[in-house]
């Protein structure tokens, strides 16, 4: 999952930085940074960043860009919420740049691929959830984090992948016999570790869970 620069034509690159900064301007506007600044949210949002970085380190893989690792996009969603979540992953992409695993002019690329699409497809997914399903715990639980966990990792798998065809780096017809097979066992893995999360923090610190309400999942249930 973690693209190499040089599977892609610089192009590319220049788009994704292009891309990546009007992310930037979003968040820098959007994002409520007093509240982020609070020592609680502080930590939390830190403790996801380091959480990541040691996630995404173990990682497998044979070729460049096709390393397999645990996304944790969802949990970092449902936590921190959306805007927060890009931050979180982004600067967990940092870490692993800075370590050495990426390099800098890959950074914006991996971002829009590692960062904000899976946090989108996972708001989406949370949203769908509740308009769709009864607002109920096990829901929240198994539909939300599980399911959508693993739906999340499989799509961000997908996307990466068809950036790679698009981009002439691997023909379709390697990929779907040697790649994407192996994102059913990612999703598994992901809806086990994302859903055992979001079940701890949701019993233990419903605080830290900024999607979970109370009201909505527990009152009169």
């Amino acid at each position: 999952m973690d693209l190499p620069v040089s599977l892609f034509p610089a192009s590319w690159h220049w788009i994704s930085l292009i891309l990546s900064l009007f992310v930037f301007h979003h968040l820098a506007v959007t994002v409520r940074w007093t509240h982020v600044a609070a020592p609680a949210q502080l930590n939390l949002l830190l403790g996801f960043v380091v959480s990541l970085i040691l996630l995404w380190s173990l990682r497998a893989g044979v070729k460049p860009g096709l390393n397999l690792h645990l996304l944790g996009a969802m949990v970092a969603t449902l936590a921190l919420g959306p805007r927060l979540a890009i931050v979180a992953l982004g600067l967990a992409l940092a870490g692993i740049t800075l370590n050495g695993a990426l390099e800098w002019q890959a950074w914006p690329l991996n971002f829009l691929l590692m960062g904000v699409a899976p946090v989108l497809a996972a708001q989406l997914w949370l949203r769908t959830v509740e308009r769709r399903l009864p607002a109920h715990l096990f829901v929240f639980i198994f539909v939300v984090a599980f399911i959508g966990s693993a739906v999340t990792a499989m799509l961000q798998g997908a996307l990466a992948a068809a950036a790679m065809v698009a981009g002439s780096a691997y023909s379709f017809a390697f990929l779907a016999s040697d790649y994407l097979p192996y994102l059913l066992l990612l999703g598994f893995a992901e809806a086990w570790m994302s859903g055992a999360a979001i079940t701890l923090m949701v019993v233990y610190r419903p605080d830290w869970v900024v999607a979970f309400d109370d009201r909505r999942y527990l009152i009169d249930k």
